[in-house]
């Protein structure tokens, strides 16, 4: 699982590209963490739906999986430069 974590940065820095960041102007992802960051998803009011906490993580998923990728290559190469 590690390993294909690791291998895999490519693909999840396309999926953050496009899905990621679909649609693109404004990106969509952008305007939901606005929501959650102004506190306004957690109102009675104006709080978020399940739709909108599943589109989060649609959205949010491939910049997750690349932020993991690229961490995972960085501690791999640190590692193997203190082995030197």
């Amino acid at each position: 699982m590690v390993h294909q974590l690791k291998n895999n940065w490519k693909i999840f820095l396309i999926a953050s590209l496009t899905l990621g960041l679909a649609p693109f102007n404004p990106p969509h992802i952008w305007g939901k963490i606005q929501w959650i960051l102004g506190g306004n998803a957690f109102s009675l009011e104006n709080g978020m739906q399940s739709v909108d906490w599943f589109d989060v993580l649609l959205h949010g998923l491939p910049w997750i999986l690349l932020l993991i990728s690229m961490l995972l290559n960085l501690f791999a190469a640190l590692v193997k430069s203190d082995r030197k």
